[in-house]
């Protein structure tokens, strides 16, 4: 069995057949109008998996029944890494929203007469608290680190105020076009988000500005950088709000590293990401005495007890009442 939990039962494309090839590029092709680029990559690894699995033992998927994905699912509950250790529910439930939402679109199609996902149960989650949150002295130190005195330091200053005002997800933000900010309306329109929907959410005056300095005189400059190396595509980037040094893609992990690095230069010890600024504006609109739902439409949540675990995380009220009222609080 294999090790590799994209893999188990095959992941090579050379392993399918044909028709399952053309059966996953015309999912690919559908999940593009549904989903985010980086959800549609994920979707299609998965399936590929899946197809590779069915192919290896003489299932196709006109005849699977829903015996065969749960046989499935106990195999890739049997999984361990190398190190022996199960892998997370995380990678159970993505795997199921793949195979719900491709199965979901062969009965569109009319590929199958029967959706053999119907009733299975979709893995539990697990409830974690975020790991670190930043104090808002500490998001003020990061944001204000780059200044405005390069095209580079413009972007990154922009970057970082976009992801404390709006708790973004950093795939929706490299996502963004200069076309999805309003800075006079001082609004910003999220494409796709998680779930393939679209939200508009309100940026902050500081966010706003940042925005609108970089596209002022910091954009045009990486754009126009001389390109070359592999791994740049400049039509694609040339639609992107933020572009690379070279005028390329932005990825994930480079915008991690951007956020890592102001972090370190501003002081802040702790382990900092970009989706440490979307648990931390949560954090502290809450604090602040904000309405949930309001920050559940924020955040882009689907369902609000996804944003209810940071009421579980500002527990300063909670010290201050201790303090006051336990017999041993002092």
């Amino acid at each position: 069995m294999s090790r590799n939990p994209r893999t188990c039962g095959g992941n090579q494309q050379g392993s399918l057949s044909a028709r399952d090839k053309r059966l996953l590029r015309l999912f690919e092709d559908d999940s593009a109008l549904r989903y985010g680029e980086r959800t549609v990559t994920e979707y299609v690894a998965h399936v590929r998996a899946f197809l590779a699995w069915a192919e290896a033992r003489g299932l196709t998927f006109t005849g699977l029944k829903r015996e065969d994905l749960i046989a499935y699912q106990s195999e890739l509950f049997a999984l361990r890494r190398h190190d022996g250790k199960p892998y997370s529910a995380g990678f159970q439930a993505n795997r199921f929203s793949a195979l719900k939402s491709f199965f979901g679109f062969l009965t569109r199609r009319l590929f199958v007469l029967h959706d053999p996902m119907a009733g299975l149960e979709r893995p539990r989650l697990e409830t974690r608290l975020p790991r670190t949150i930043l104090t808002p002295s500490e998001a003020r130190r990061i944001i204000e680190a780059p200044g405005n005195r390069t095209p580079l330091a413009l972007r990154d200053r922009a970057i970082l105020e976009t992801l404390y005002a709006t708790g973004i997800r950093a795939s929706e933000l490299i996502q963004l076009s200069p076309f999805d900010v309003d800075t006079e309306d001082k609004t910003l329109r999220v494409v796709r988000g998680k779930g393939g929907k679209d939200r508009n959410v309100p940026l902050t005056p500081p966010a706003a500005a940042a925005i609108e300095a970089y596209l002022a005189t910091g954009r045009a400059k990486l754009l126009a950088v001389a390109r070359a190396g592999p791994g740049v595509y400049p039509a694609k980037a040339s639609k992107r709000l933020f572009v690379s040094p070279r005028g390329g893609v932005l990825y994930r992990a480079t915008l991690d590293k951007i956020v890592r690095r102001w972090a370190r230069q501003s002081g802040v010890k702790k382990r900092v990401t970009a989706h440490t600024f979307r648990h931390s504006v949560a954090t502290h609109l809450l604090k602040h005495g904000a309405d949930i739902r309001h920050i559940q439409a924020l955040l882009g949540h689907q369902s609000l007890t996804t944003t209810e675990r940071y009421t579980h995380v500002e527990i300063s009220d909670l010290q201050a009442v201790v303090r006051r009222a336990h017999p041993r609080g002092r």
